[in-house]
């Protein structure tokens, strides 16, 4: 896996690969940096609002965090948007992750 400053030089040339910004939120989310990790999720999210992996692993990342509210809500939109786009599976595992979300 690269590592985070390998990411951001890369980035630096294609700043909206949203590849790559997913990349570098799961590499935040690796070495325990989780807000940056979020904050690098939304940003994944804004470059390619289709992106749904970045729903689910942002989504998964605030339950472990405890933000359960917040969870819920990415989680929702990330099934909204692979209904939209047709994604079938990402809509089935964020379907089912949240529903075994503690109440």
């Amino acid at each position: 896996m690269p590592t985070i400053e390998q990411l951001q030089s890369l980035l630096e040339k294609e700043p909206n690969d949203a590849f790559l910004n997913f990349g570098l939120a799961m590499a935040f989310k690796s070495a325990g940096d989780q807000e940056q990790a979020l904050n690098q999720f939304d940003h994944t999210i804004q470059v390619d609002e289709n992106y749904v992996a970045a729903y689910f692993m942002k989504g998964q990342l605030l339950n472990q965090l405890d933000r359960m509210d917040e969870a819920r809500a990415t989680l929702q939109s990330g099934i909204a948007v692979a209904t939209k786009i047709g994604d079938e599976h990402a809509k089935g595992e964020m379907t089912e992750y949240l529903e075994a979300l503690p109440e």
